[in-house]
Order: C-alpha cells, then sequence, then structure tokens
C-alpha cells in the first residue's frame, strides 16, 4: 500500500494468498479513490522493483470461466434501482 501511495489515494490494498500455507501467490490488487490515479499507479509501477520482485501493474481482467462452463448471459435490463 505504501509503494502504491506514492501516485495517488489508494482506498483498498490486497495481496492474495494461499489459504493453507499463507504465502503469497504472487499477486495482489490495488484500488485507488479514481481511474486517474490507477492509471498514474499503473505508469508508475511498472517494471519497478518491490521487496525484491519486479512489478508488473495493470488493469484487473474478469476470470475466464472454467473448462466446459459457459459464461452467464449479459443482463437484458438494467439492475434493480438503476433505471
Amino acid at each position: 500500500m505504501e509503494a502504491f501511495s506514492k501516485f495517488g489515494q489508494v482506498v483498498h490494498a490486497r495481496v492474495v494468498t494461499d489459504r493453507v500455507s499463507g504465502y503469497s501467490k504472487g499477486f495482489g490488487f490495488v484500488r485507488y479513490a479514481t481511474l486517474a490515479e490507477a492509471a498514474e499507479g499503473i505508469n508508475g509501477m511498472d517494471g519497478k522493483f518491490l521487496d525484491g520482485w519486479v512489478i508488473f501493474a495493470e488493469y484487473a481482467r474478469p476470470r475466464a470461466p472454467p473448462p466446459g462452463q459457459t459464461p452467464p448471459p449479459p443482463p437484458s435490463e438494467p439492475p434493480y434501482g438503476y433505471r
């Protein structure tokens, strides 16, 4: 969180860990207050060293569905309360 806060207001930062061992899985997520700050954080941290590791900063992508499972169709209407 400290390293990424140089580029904007960090709302949330989390390193993903293994449930059993507690060791890092090698990736994490950082959420900034604005998209502009997120872009600045990506530009500022991508390819830099942090705690002896090279950081690859990029926008999060949705997870692919498991093999053999089709993704759900997109909603045909906006969610409740968004009309």
